[in-house]
């Protein structure tokens, strides 16, 4: 086991993977590889991870069949984090962080989304390892994965170095030519996994560095809480007066304490 706290975002609208992904059941939560969703696979991948009961962040609309798979999992003591409006991935992971932060919680978080398949668990656990132990030291570590092909759907990480390596650049989607040159190139570049590991200290400092209006108002909406049967409830109010921002723009792409 790793000491660290699973975090899943689980947010989306459906629009992708349409009709198999709706509005009230997006993508994570449809049987897409077997029996099991996606959101399923994840929990189970972290219950090998971590001894933790995982925090999700997730849409209110999609709260019971949050809930109804975390039973499934066998996971009895979730924190289930409701976003009662869409504001991107900062101010979900800063809810989390601040969840942490109240609970006096210092381990690193390891933050997934909540519909990726990872088929080489082994690799992702030496990863995990490894990326908490940089994380345990105040760096914020950011999961890259070796491209297998000119991808212009997804971001990129450009790395100094292999292994974990300071991150020369985030760059965007690239068209077609854009890609096929970085997989041509001597520089080393990852797709952007999405997949985060750091102490909420580490985050929440770097945000205030960076995004400390966000900061302000995620708090906000956090602080005034209200505990509805298993669900926490944020503020809606405060929250959706919250910058809709991706964590990449918001702190990634700024901070030099990031690692790839």
């Amino acid at each position: 086991m790793v000491q660290v706290l699973p975090v899943i975002l689980s947010g989306g609208s459906g629009t992708r993977l349409w009709p198999s992904s709706r509005a009230a059941r997006p993508k994570q939560f449809v049987e897409l590889v077997g029996d099991c969703s996606l959101f399923e696979l994840t929990v189970e991948r972290l219950k090998d991870l971590s001894s933790e009961a995982p925090v999700v962040v997730c849409n209110e609309n999609h709260r019971f069949l949050v809930a109804d798979q975390l039973m499934g999992s066998g996971i009895s003591n979730p924190t289930i984090l409701l976003e009662p409006v869409a504001r991107n991935t900062s101010a979900a992971i800063t809810l989390a962080a601040l969840d942490a932060e109240s609970k006096g919680i210092t381990a690193p978080l390891l933050v997934c989304p909540s519909d990726h398949l990872i088929e080489n668990h082994d690799s992702f656990l030496a990863a995990v390892k490894e990326a908490a132990q940089e994380a345990s030291s105040g760096a914020i570590v950011t999961f890259g994965i070796e491209p297998s092909k000119p991808e212009t759907g997804y971001g990129y990480i450009r790395a100094i170095t292999a292994g974990i390596s300071a991150v020369d650049a985030f760059v965007e989607k690239p068209d077609k030519p854009t890609a096929e040159a970085y997989i041509a190139s001597k520089d080393i570049y990852y797709w952007n996994s999405g997949i985060f590991v750091f102490t909420a200290k580490a985050f929440l400092a770097e945000l205030e560095r960076y995004k400390p209006e966000l900061l302000m108002q995620v708090r906000k909406a956090f602080q005034s809480q209200t505990q509805d049967l298993d669900f926490v409830r944020v503020d809606k109010e405060a929250f959706a007066e919250c910058e809709s921002i991706s964590v990449d723009y918001a702190v990634m792409e700024k901070s030099d304490k990031v690692k790839v």
